[in-house]
């Protein structure tokens, strides 16, 4: 079933009032409203989503929402034993009947909400200007709230009347705000200003509008003579010119339509008590485009021209007074051009893409922004000054109560997969909805807008309240963290306890309850921001701690209750149960580190807070006297000294270190019953181990059941046992779980003294199975263990050093492999962090990657992590020095500072000279006694003072002391030189770290006799925001058996899978999400090797926005999206479109990365392909040999993919009718595969082929030209054949090169694959059974089965 996230209306996310009437206080309701679209809650959100479907956008095709029904018999095979309800609810059709228009037909589901059908009609285009009105059926007035099928004599055909409603003040507010919000529909400054949750997306400029609709529209894909294919002089191979400005193409759309000069709140409001006591709810102040000044009465029946102006007050209504229930017909009567503009602006919004306009769930910012002129907006204003966030106007109550929020959605049931959808979504919306408000309240305590609950202290120590949110700042206060290195542990932990909620939230323990946490920086602080545990702020600490400990393990306490909740995450989180000693030397049992405090809030509930030291200690990075790390450890120079005590394995370098023991046990076990086998050649032995392991299933012993799936139960954490596959493990299974009985049988002493032998060797807690768990308080300083347990923390030490040693000598290695293999291919900073965090590899081990990837034989081959590792290692260490320069800058000269720091970073101005602001600076002089200033208003100038050689060197030191690496260079020129880096890539780069908006021009960096950056340059700054981002689990697990289906050949199944995968994701995340993005892309995928292009192409579409607008516009998936919408759009006969999009992908490398990228060889072939499909041949052969350049680099000259690329060039040339050069590479061709696929391979066969072709042509034209010469011009001349591709071939070799193959099978064929892989299928069943549903972080690689 397709879920059709098409057509959902672009308001809902923003200011519904209804809508969002958040009761915070029963979770089950609120989240059925916050988002009623997706009530149904059933796994089928298709029906729902459809009353915005036809209705809302009458135009849009039809076919979109079409279902495709999904058989349910596929479902139960289905390997995540779902139970998948399935509610049969047929849709029907009303009739709907608006005051002034014509009656329309509407699809309703009997599972909607009377709302649902409002927003459609707050969102079409004839009747968007109301928004207060009731829907009448027979007379009756709907209630908002109810489903339509609770609804008496409401059936297919039914007339619904929309009858006009007496207006409120909060109702005539909510009219002007959607106004307002139509009349700014396509303005595009609320993305540049990141508000709202609006971002940008480009692709309709490259697309000509809709993709679905211009296949039909122009026919003239085929009349090649139109296409215009001059790439821009910037994009071509070899160019040096890196240009910002084409990064936001000029949208024609933007160019705002005015239709009104001023809308704003009256200074007349509100109405004095007469004039209410007439029905005056508020005054407006309108300017009309003809330049009328006008003041406007909004009162009970609606808006009127009253007789005021600015200076007098005169609320008589003017004469004639166009008495308009709604605000768009009254303006539309005194100003024609308003009539004119809004309806052509109305005509415009409808046609733009739904997921241009949808809100993303979280904030995307853009790095660069035009300069846009700055508008007059009375509801900017408005919210400007409140603490709430525009739409929560509109919830009842006060404010809202987060904490309360964030507890009660975990609280709801979650026993089948409505219940489960419906808490998953109302968990989502509300960490969205306190990310944004903490975001905004961080940023207000910075900017000194709130008054802090301390005022009397130093301004580093102050703590603030905001929004029912609590806010501190990532200082050193009272000397907390002086043993654990002081501002720079305070600097770590917020992001540490971050990791550990995050963790926790994901085990999803029932009844432990963690806080909601933000982690916020901004203008250079860090801002925590908290949920408030009920009755916290009136009690000391000292009384709440129940559990835990408040000074790093001095005093101790325990809990009983505690205890239990926290064993249970203690197998997913490979916690381990372990004493300590407390001041009275009493030993005190504990689950957690020693700072992981638990405290029992007023309410009831049991927290646990202070998450920091979740996850065990990093003994590389962490000198313990008398303490020696493994050799692997210490010819690389570790232990090494770093800034804070606070450094922790990664979860994920947690989880590959199990797995990686795991493995390790079974082939011991496996090893040392082989030997016993062959020792004593009898025939019990191995069988006994089989029946013990039976046995010991039967009977009711509880530890050996939860260790036995101790090894394969990663709990919702990410995915472990991904390397062993699953009939592997259940073949090894009744070893792991070790008899438990050595009385069992007589001849288990054996097996049992194996699994022993084995458990001891790879450090297990358990002696009679698998099972290994890290004691996080290990060299915690100031924590004792009792004398008993000295032998387990000597066990413990050893593990820690052995994981440690495991990053260095498994992990980063690997690492390597997988780039060299181009497994891994990061293209710019982020993307390597996260490359180097899926392998458990912390962003302080850069300087080792870079050591590593320098002293490797294939150096050559991975110049291009190399660079961006340095890259990302240059700017990591500018974004630390950026830090602590902005802390010393006052508010006034923020622009002067940033500008400056920028100018001594990137330009090539030897003496740039920061521009102090003028004389502002002396009024300030006489205040300096002011105490409560915001953090680091102090009138403080240094930041003047630095210069370019000096940041530099700054750099350099930072480079050696955080990362322990040298970097030689003295000026940015150098290091551009040296390393083959581009300064648009490293602005990039510091901007996107340090929150940066600056202007969209042309800069010149290498200027030496002017700066690059003047203040006007700079034009905000943002926050950077870390966040817990919840995941859609049943959603995902379908994900992935569509994945593992399509892998194993079923495709259709496969795409069935995933469209009920992408149905649930729309569920729970709404429209707009990261993990969508993946699904739909995979759709698309599949779609096109089923032979539906026109799908493909829809699908991808709707990729790619969605990249845009969640990830950022040049986002390094944003741009594999590109490639792959360029190839649908090809097969779709669109070639100027695919050409323009791949085009723009080539921009967005060349900005992001540079032409030095193994990805570059690939969009190379594509653009060269394409090219030579309409005959541009000498274009097309630069980018084809440019490839082949880069593929001979990275891949290595014998590689294949060099071959086809010879071949790629060679058919241009013999299109050119240069036979000699074509024959010249594809002989290289033809070298390449005979020496590594063999004589008789079909390639080699084919290639040999074409060389004999090329060699008859060649002959053939030779003959001509010598005929020529010697008969002159009255030769006889047989014609040549030229040969231009046909598009078949064309689309043939795109495919290839994109590792998209169709595989001719013949039916004999499908037989035998088909019970190949159901065999497979009942092996992996069996495993199945035991194994518990894993989650596994999103990949955005699409796992299909390519070359």
């Amino acid at each position: 079933m397709v879920s059709k996230t098409d057509d959902i209306p672009a308001s809902v996310p923003h200011c519904n009032p209804v809508d969002l009437a958040d009761e915070p206080l029963n979770g089950a309701q609120e989240s059925s409203k916050t988002r009623p679209k997706k009530s149904c809650g059933c796994g089928h959100g298709a029906e729902t989503a459809m009353v915005n479907g036809d209705s809302c956008h009458e135009h849009t095709d039809e076919a979109e929402s079409k279902h495709v029904g999904s058989s349910e018999a596929e479902r139960e095979e289905d390997s995540n034993e779902q139970e998948v309800i399935v509610i049969q609810d047929t849709g029907f059709t009303v009739k709907i009947q608006a005051p002034g228009t014509e009656p329309f037909d509407l699809q309703v589901s009997p599972q909607e909400m009377v709302q649902e059908i409002h927003q459609v009609l707050i969102d079409r285009e004839d009747t968007c200007h109301r928004t207060c009105f009731s829907l009448q059926l027979d007379g009756n007035v709907l209630d908002n709230f109810s489903e339509l099928k609770s609804i008496e004599g409401l059936q297919e055909g039914s007339l619904l009347k929309v009858v006009e409603e007496p207006y409120t003040v909060r109702e005539a507010r909510i009219h002007v705000r959607h106004i307002r919000d139509l009349l700014k529909s396509l303005d595009p400054s609320d993305a540049y200003n990141g508000v709202d949750c609006n971002s940008l997306s480009f692709l309709s400029i490259f697309t000509d509008g809709d993709l679905g609709d211009s296949g039909k529209r122009k026919k003239r894909g085929n009349d090649l003579e139109q296409i215009d294919c001059t790439p821009p002089e910037h994009i071509l191979p070899g160019s040096k010119d890196r240009p910002l400005v084409p990064l936001q193409p000029l949208n024609k759309d933007w160019k705002p339509m005015q239709c009104l000069k001023v809308l704003t709140m009256s200074g007349w409001n509100p109405p004095p008590g007469n004039r209410k006591m007439h029905g005056d709810l508020m005054y407006l102040y309108i300017v009309t485009v003809e330049e009328r000044h006008v003041s406007i009465t909004a009162s009970t029946r609606g808006f009127y021209l009253n007789q005021s102006t600015t200076y007098t007050f005169n609320p008589k209504p003017a004469n004639p007074s166009f008495l308009s229930h709604s605000l768009v017909e009254l303006l539309s009567q005194i100003s024609p051009a308003f009539k004119k503009n809004f309806t052509a602006l109305q005509k415009k919004r409808v046609q733009r893409h739904p997921f241009e306009r949808i809100a993303t769930p979280f904030q995307v910012y853009s790095w660069t922004a035009p300069q846009i002129d700055h508008a007059m907006d009375c509801v900017r204003a408005e919210d400007a000054y409140t603490s709430r966030l525009g739409y929560e106007e509109h919830i009842p109550g006060q404010t809202r109560d987060w904490n309360e929020e964030l507890q009660t959605t975990r609280e709801l049931s979650r026993k089948n997969l409505p219940e489960r959808l419906l808490r998953e979504r109302a968990i989502f919306k509300v960490h969205s909805d306190f990310t944004a408000a903490a975001t905004r309240g961080a940023m207000a305590v910075i900017d000194g807008n709130v008054m802090a609950i301390n005022p009397g202290e130093e301004t580093r120590m102050q703590m603030f309240i905001w929004n029912n949110i609590f806010f501190s700042l990532g200082f050193d206060v009272r000397d907390h963290y002086r043993e654990l290195g002081g501002d720079a542990a305070a600097h770590a932990a917020p992001t540490n306890d971050l990791n550990g909620v995050r963790a926790y939230g994901a085990v999803d323990v029932e009844g432990l309850y963690t806080l909601g946490t933000v982690v916020v920086d901004y203008r250079g602080y860090r801002v925590t921001a908290q949920s408030i545990i009920p009755g916290i702020l009136e009690r000391e600490q000292e009384q709440s701690v129940i559990y835990g400990s408040i000074d790093f393990g001095k005093t101790v306490v325990s809990h009983n209750k505690y205890l239990e909740l926290l064993e249970k995450t203690s197998r997913p989180l490979k916690v381990q149960k372990h004493n300590v000693l407390n001041e009275k030397n009493e030993s005190v049992e504990l689950c957690s580190s020693v700072e992981c405090k638990g405290i029992i809030g007023n309410d009831g509930r049991h927290y646990i807070l202070d998450l920091l030291r979740t996850f065990p200690p990093d003994l590389n990075f962490l000198p313990v006297d008398g303490e020696e790390l493994p050799p692997e450890s210490k010819h690389l120079g570790f232990p090494r000294q770093h800034r804070h005590r606070l450094a922790c394995l990664r979860q994920e370098l947690i989880e590959a270190f199990v797995e990686h023991r795991y493995l390790l046990f079974m082939k011991m076990a496996a090893l040392q019953l082989m030997q016993q086998k062959a020792n004593k050649d009898t025939k019990t032995d191995t069988p006994a181990i089989m029946d013990v392991s039976t046995e010991d299933k039967a009977e009711p012993n509880h530890t050996q059941t939860t260790t036995e799936e101790s090894s394969h139960t990663p709990d919702a954490s990410t995915g472990q046992t991904e390397n062993s596959t699953a009939s592997e493990e259940n073949s090894s299974k009744p070893v792991t779980n070790g008899p438990l009985e050595p009385t069992a049988t007589h001849n288990d002493s054996k097996s049992c003294e194996v699994v022993l032998n084995a458990c001891q060797a790879v450090g297990s807690i358990s002696n009679t199975s698998f099972d290994i768990r890290f004691n996080p308080d290990i060299f915690s300083p100031g924590v004792r263990f009792p004398e008993e347990t000295t032998d387990d923390v000597q066990k413990q030490k050893q593990l820690l050093k052995d994981a440690a040693s495991f990053l260095l000598s498994c992990q980063i290695p690997s690492l390597v492999k997988d780039c060299l293999d181009h497994s891994a291919l990061p293209m710019d900073g982020a993307t390597f962090a996260e490359t180097l965090h899926q392998r458990g590899i912390n962003i302080r081990y850069l300087g080792t990657v870079l050591e590593f990837l320098d002293k490797t034989s294939a150096k050559a081959q991975l110049e291009h992590i190399y660079r961006i590792g340095i890259m990302e290692l240059i700017t990591r260490c500018a974004k630390h020095i950026f830090k602590t320069y902005l802390q010393g800058v006052e508010l006034s000269a923020l622009s002067a500072a940033v500008s400056h720091f920028l100018n001594c970073f990137l330009s090539s101005f030897a003496d740039a000279v920061a521009h102090l602001p003028p004389d502002e600076l002396v009024s300030r002089r006489k205040n300096r006694k002011r105490r409560n200033r915001v953090p680091g208003g102090g009138d403080n100038t240094a930041w003047a003072s630095l210069t370019p050689s000096e940041l530099w060197k700054n750099i350099a030191t930072e480079a050696q002391s955080y990362y322990h690496f040298t970097i030689q260079c003295e000026s940015v020129d150098q290091v551009v030189e040296k390393y083959g880096l581009q300064k648009t890539t490293l602005l990039r780069e510091i901007s996107i770290k340090t929150g940066i908006q600056i202007l969209i021009k042309e800069y010149n960096f290498d200027s030496r006799h002017k700066p690059a950056f003047t203040e006007e340059d700079i034009l905000n700054i943002f926050p950077v925001v870390k966040y817990v981002n919840p995941k859609a689990s049943d959603a995902f697990h379908f994900f992935q058996s569509g994945q593992a289906k399509v892998q194993q050949g079923f495709l259709k199944e496969g795409c069935e899978l995933i469209n009920e995968a992408l149905n649930l994701f729309n569920n729970v995340y709404g429209p707009m999400h990261v993990e969508i993005c993946a699904c739909l892309r995979l759709l698309a995928r599949l779609n096109y090797i089923m032979g539906d292009h026109p799908e493909a192409l829809s699908n991808q579409q709707k990729a790619v926005l969605m990249s845009e607008r969640v990830l950022g516009i040049e986002h390094p998936n944003t741009i594999q999206e590109y490639m792959h919408l360029a190839l649908y759009c090809f097969a779709n006969g669109q070639l100027s479109t695919a050409l323009r999009l791949l085009y723009r992908a080539r921009y967005l490398m060349l900005l992001v990365t540079g032409e030095d990228h193994p990805e570059m060889a690939l969009l190379d072939s594509n653009i060269g392909l394409v090219l030579h499909g309409v005959m541009e041949y000498d274009l097309s052969l630069r980018f084809l040999e440019n490839a082949l350049t880069i593929n001979t680099k990275y891949h290595g000259a014998r590689s294949l993919k060099v071959a086809l690329s010879h071949h790629l060039v060679a058919k241009v040339y013999e299109s050119k009718a240069e036979f000699r050069s074509a024959l010249q590479h594809e002989k290289e061709g033809y070298t390449i595969y005979k020496n590594q696929m063999g004589e008789t391979h079909e390639k080699t066969k084919e290639s040999s082929e074409y060389l004999k072709y090329l060699t008859q042509q060649a002959v053939a034209l030779q003959r001509t030209m010598n005929e020529i010469y010697k008969n002159g011009s009255n030769a006889s001349i047989m014609p040549v054949k030229f040969t231009a591709p046909s598009m078949a071939s064309v689309l043939e070799q795109l495919n290839i090169i994109n590792g998209i193959i169709f595989i001719p099978l013949s039916q004999k064929d499908l037989e035998n694959l088909k019970s190949e892989v159901q065999r497979r299928q009942q092996l992996q069943e069996l495993g199945k059974s035991k194994e518990s549903t894993e989650e596994r972080p999103l990949e955005l690689e699409d796992k299909i089965p390519v070359d």
